[in-house]
């Protein structure tokens, strides 16, 4: 049977690459849903197929007058991911209301819904990274997108949607076609800039005596493992709940800057710079998935370590003219 798709924020960072990976099935029959505000975000559409497009005012309008077309999968990957937005109005209408219409809809309408939740929901991760429906109500994020983020999936665990749906809570995810982020683009990317500019990459000082300058650490996650995690629960619709959507490995900023620096094959200088101080009470020192809902839902595929993510991403795109 044919299928049909939405993908929200397709023309973004995972929701391109997700349009990509769906099209690499040979599925094309995809209405991609965003805002273009940024000339790369066109860059991005230019490179997939899909059936259609619709701006994400001009699809929320239809949707609340439940004129969508019929759809068998509802990616919903559309959000403000800026943890620095602090105008709460907005990013709870944009990260929760309208999470909570389109998944409503696709309740309604029998479509498979897959969603991005974040691990910024588990705050500074003194109360760990299990993403059990028990561990979910007792989070504390640190900033409006965390909570607008854990405002959806408290309600959809309150009102058993959790139950028929699936969200991916997706840790530092990193690779190509993230170029339109601005500050909320991977490290990879910013310090490939800065060492092809500059000739070193800076990291922020650590605040905390238990970790050392740089020693600060991250889960990693390349956006194609990101991308097959997320197919992986449209292809299972019997798998449903919150799932973590990282390596299970927690890696080092230095990790990551020396990594960049070996895939482009240039001499180590990493610099360290005083954090600003608007984000130091925010700024989480550890992350790390806790993988064994993920596992148990039956996802059994590698990660690729950040050595090998971050060759990749340097040598296959970052590096390249244009």
């Amino acid at each position: 049977m044919a299928k049909t798709f939405i993908v929200t924020g397709g023309a973004g960072f995972i929701g391109s690459n997700l349009v990509h990976a769906l099209n690499e099935r040979g599925e094309t029959d995809i209405l991609v849903v965003d805002h273009l505000n940024h000339p790369d975000k066109r860059r991005n559409l230019e490179r997939l197929r899909f059936r259609d497009f619709a701006d994400k005012e001009e699809f929320r309008k239809s949707l609340r007058e439940d004129r969508l077309p019929a759809a068998s999968g509802v990616f919903h990957l559309g959000a403000c991911s800026s943890t620095t937005e602090m105008n709460e109005a907005y990013i709870n209408d944009n990260n929760y209301l309208y999470t909570r219409e389109l998944c409503e809809w696709s309740l309604r309408s029998g479509a498979r819904f897959v969603y991005a939740s974040s691990a910024a929901t588990y705050g500074d991760g003194s109360l760990g990274y299990s993403d059990s429906d028990e561990a979910t109500p007792a989070l504390k994020p640190l900033n409006p997108y965390g909570r607008s983020k854990q405002m959806f999936d408290l309600w959809a665990l309150s009102t058993g949607a959790l139950r028929r749906i699936a969200g991916l809570k997706y840790f530092n995810v990193y690779g190509p076609w993230e170029d339109h982020k601005g500050d909320m683009r991977s490290l990879v990317h910013k310090a490939y800039g800065q060492m092809m500019r500059e000739g070193r990459i800076t990291l922020f000082r650590s605040y905390r005596p238990e970790y050392r300058d740089g020693e600060q650490v991250r889960d990693f996650i390349h956006v194609s493992d990101a991308v097959a995690a997320t197919l992986f629960f449209f292809d299972r619709p019997e798998a449903c709940g919150l799932f973590n959507c990282g390596t299970g490995k927690a890696r080092t900023w230095i990790d990551l800057a020396n990594a960049v620096f070996s895939a482009a094959e240039v001499a180590p200088r990493i610099e360290f710079i005083e954090m600003p101080e608007a984000i130091r009470d925010k700024y989480q020192y550890h992350t790390c998935a806790d993988l064994a809902k993920l596992r148990a839902a039956g996802y059994a595929a590698p990660f690729l370590s950040i050595e090998e993510g971050v060759r990749r991403y340097v040598r296959e795109y970052l590096s390249k003219p244009g």
